[in-house]
């Protein structure tokens, strides 16, 4: 089992009022304080299957320089989703599978250059995108407790897509395991990994309290295993990543 990163954006920032904002007073917060911002998503090679977390922007979203008051910037174009996809050694055609954490774009923007792999997604998110096929599986979350969260879907030996509602409704994360080892490929949970450890909600949610369980939800988990947290908005995740940093709360 391989796990990868695959690279879009870098070199972009996020404010700590963005950051922090969903949670906090933005009268602490200051809003000239920045954090590195990149994008990325993820890839799962199992050895015979390769599965995907997400699909990126839409190719056609044109590189662009920040705006003035800007609270994030995902950074400059690395490459289109599916080019990245080949700079790791792959063709579309052999992904088996999508998990979608949500509908966003910069989440699910190219979907469409996937149109044999089986997408999995909640069915909030399926019908917020209106998705619908014999390739879209609307995750029903059917297969039980997965540690301290009330359900989980299996979607392969040690892969599972669990509801974490917040960030929007139908929001998921995924967990994969690995040689004793939690990768917790999470979406937006948390735009940057400062956000977690201080136990702070960004300022982009459906709805808050839901957002607010999530998050604790998470953070319980992480404490009492030994997880690798894998972001899709900041370039830490990719350190995570690279040296198998276990995150410590």
């Amino acid at each position: 089992m391989e796990i990868k990163a695959v690279k879009l954006y870098e070199g972009g920032f996020m404010t700590q009022d963005f950051a922090f904002g969903g949670s906090s007073d933005k009268a602490e917060l200051d809003s000239k304080k920045t954090y590195p911002s990149s994008l990325q998503n993820y890839l799962i090679d199992t050895g015979k299957e390769v599965i995907l977390v997400d699909t990126g922007v839409p190719a056609e979203v044109p590189d662009t320089e920040p705006k003035e008051n800007q609270k994030i910037y995902q950074g400059h174009k690395i490459e289109d989703y599916v080019s990245a996809l080949n700079s790791l050694g792959y063709k579309k055609e052999q992904v088996t599978k999508i998990l979608l954490t949500h509908k966003h774009p910069d989440h699910s923007g190219e979907l469409r250059s996937f149109p044999n792999a089986k997408i999995y997604l909640s069915a909030a998110e399926a019908d917020a995108l209106n998705l619908n096929g014999e390739n879209i599986v609307r995750v029903n979350f059917k297969d039980g407790a997965y540690h301290n969260f009330e359900s989980s879907e299996k979607i392969s030996n040690g892969i599972y897509l669990i509801p974490a509602p917040g960030h929007t409704t139908g929001n998921s994360i995924v967990i994969v395991e690995k040689e004793d080892i939690f990768y917790m490929i999470h979406g937006d949970v948390t735009y940057t990994d400062e956000a977690l450890l201080e136990n702070k909600l960004s300022i982009v949610f459906e709805d808050k309290e839901a957002a607010k369980v999530t998050l604790e939800k998470v953070r319980k988990f992480i404490k009492n295993n030994p997880t690798v947290y894998l972001s899709t908005h900041t370039p830490k995740a990719l350190v995570n990543l690279e040296e198998t940093k276990i995150m410590s709360l």
